[in-house]
């Protein structure tokens, strides 16, 4: 998350009755939440103010074969994490209507899809959230991880955090004000679909990707983040970034340990420092620096990248390891350290 320089870092027509279901030893168990069931319970339609805890409630109570909650729009003020934690979950809203806040001093994650644990055993399939628009709160929030020890101790405080996931889906989703990331996905993410997706104002990056391959990343919108728009770093390999605007953030795109990756529509504007950098891990061993094993970024193209007003070059390839790079077609454009920068001659191609 952290990437600033200076830290290197269907149901189809089925009969429909309303029930109320008052869920107790909560919180407020004073309040009941309206739910709306399909006859075989695979959609639940939650009301207007329930509880995180109501709505995670909800998701339990779907069959093992999974389903749908949906809700409404209106503000939910959150203090617990909403986890997608098995098979064939959906997540809906309505859209930037549907606003699921941080409550104060909540420091965790807004949602999580995946085991909500440090080191996840299983890999959790079918998962989509759709249709939010999620404020992390982060200026009163305390801490970036989520708890202090234990299990729960190396997963950030994000928008929304996917872990150990395969084929799955986030989209029409916003993140803005999260204390760690806006979306990260990480721990074994494959065949991921991100589309048009929103992050701005976050404490770190407004999307970062580790140990993520196959996966989709595309209509994506990502500005005035304090680290990198994206950020690449540990075996993300294989994917594809597409229709991408990265504005006003620190980096428009860090990369490091990123391998075949393909990036199309890219524009990069007013970055703080570069437009992309490239580089590996460097480690301190023996009083010299050498770099990290597999660690470097390689084979990885980029087709009508743009690159206009960035406070450092457009392009820097930082490490000499970093090879067999295609830029096709540019547009480097008023940046101030020009356009292509490297470590050494011939680490890119530019066709």
């Amino acid at each position: 998350m952290k990437t600033k320089l200076n830290q290197t870092r269907t149901l189809g027509a089925v009969s429909v009755k309303t029930v109320f279901i008052w869920l107790v030893a909560l919180p407020f168990a004073a309040a009941a939440a309206s739910v709306n069931l399909v006859s075989d319970t695979s959609i639940i339609n939650l009301s207007t103010g329930v509880s995180s805890a109501q709505i995670q409630a909800a998701l339990d109570r779907l069959p093992a074969s999974g389903g749908e909650v949906i809700l409404p729009a209106g503000t939910f003020n959150l203090d617990q994490s909403i986890v997608l934690r098995r098979d064939n979950l959906t997540l809906r809203g309505t859209g930037p209507e549907t606003i699921l806040r941080l409550a104060d001093n909540a420091n965790c994650p807004v949602i999580i899809m995946g085991d909500p644990v440090n080191h996840p055993s299983q890999i959790i399939r079918h998962l989509k959230v759709a249709g939010f628009f999620i404020d992390g709160n982060r200026s009163h929030q305390q801490r970036e991880l989520w708890h202090d020890t234990g299990e729960g101790s190396e997963i950030r405080n994000n928008g929304i955090t996917v872990q150990a996931v395969s084929d799955s889906v986030v989209e029409n989703v916003t993140c803005v004000r999260c204390r760690s990331g806006g979306l990260v996905t990480t721990l074994g993410v494959r065949r991921l679909t991100v589309k048009n997706f929103e992050a701005f104002d976050n404490e770190f990056d407004g999307l970062a990707c580790y140990l993520t391959e196959d996966s989709l990343f595309t209509g994506l919108n990502l500005h005035n983040n304090p680290g990198a728009g994206i950020s690449l770093d540990l075996a993300f390999n294989h994917n594809v970034i597409s229709n991408a605007d990265l504005t006003a953030n620190d980096l428009g795109i860090f990369m490091r340990a990123s391998h075949e990756n393909k990036f199309y529509g890219v524009a990069i504007h007013h970055s703080h420092s570069y437009g992309v950098f490239m580089a590996d891990v460097q480690n301190f061993t023996d009083g010299a620096v050498r770099s990290a094993p597999h660690s470097a970024c390689t084979q990885n193209a980029f087709t009508n990248l743009i690159a206009i007003r960035c406070g450092g070059a457009a392009f820097r390839i930082n490490n000499a390891t970093c090879t067999n790079n295609i830029i096709i077609r540019p547009q480097f454009t008023g940046n101030e350290r020009g356009g292509l920068s490297l470590a050494q001659p011939d680490l890119a191609t530019v066709q």
